[in-house]
């Protein structure tokens, strides 16, 4: 039932905040230091969900095994780190989101596989820090999503039963984490979905393709 969700908890890339501009000029960045042709935006944005590793490979085409894969690995870091609220922004729709949960009493916080030294500066610089009840990095647990650990600790910070909780992501990761923390689960699907993925398979109790349709959702 919607009238009793007391905490609504949110993946961090592709779903609260649009951070594939900024992401996706770190990897071209990387790809120029190094030598090599940049790539499109709209060929990276499906990948900056899930991380460094994945736009190294787009970009390179070369898996964590190879020599030279730490190198511009870090190379990728260090300039988004560098540049990390350049152009993010909260998605079209998401600060009002925020805040009718506020004016509701509803609480809300993040829980992302992004680990905390990029998570923090970030949510620093949109200035998000306070408002949050709960910020779950990637490395703040032992085991990060799809396992359901990070929620339940967001959860308990939150001082909520999972079942009172909703869990919105774009990634089957998040959907999977969510179903077994016992939250609802809803999936973004303004977010860094790409062609081949199908979240129709995913089995998320709300599909969504605008943040301005939970307010609809919990109002029902």
């Amino acid at each position: 039932m919607a009238s009793s969700i007391e905490c609504v908890l949110f993946d961090l890339d592709g779903t609260l905040a649009d951070t594939a501009p900024d992401l996706a000029a770190a990897l071209n960045s990387t790809l120029e230091h190094f030598g090599r042709p940049t790539l499109p935006f709209e060929t990276i944005r499906p990948h900056v969900s899930h991380g460094g590793i994945a736009l190294i490979r787009l970009g390179f085409n070369i898996e964590p095994g190879d020599a030279n894969f730490e190198t511009y690995r870090k190379f990728l870091l260090d300039y988004y780190l560098e540049n990390i609220c350049q152009h993010t922004r909260l998605f079209d729709g998401m600060d009002e989101l925020l805040n009718h949960l506020e004016k509701q009493q509803i609480k809300w916080g993040i829980v992302t596989n992004k680990p905390s030294w990029l998570t923090d500066p970030l949510m620093l610089a949109m200035q998000l820090t306070q408002r949050a009840v709960s910020i779950v990095s990637g490395d703040t647990c032992e085991k990060n999503k799809p396992h359901p650990m990070p929620i339940l600790f967001a959860c308990e910070q939150a001082s909520v039963h999972p079942r009172n909780c909703l869990y919105i992501g774009d990634a089957e990761r998040d959907i999977q984490a969510g179903k077994a923390a016992g939250c609802t689960t809803v999936t973004a699907l303004f977010g860094y979905i790409d062609d081949h993925d199908k979240p129709e398979e995913w089995q998320a109790d709300l599909h969504i393709n605008h943040p301005t349709e939970l307010i609809t959702y919990l109002q029902s």
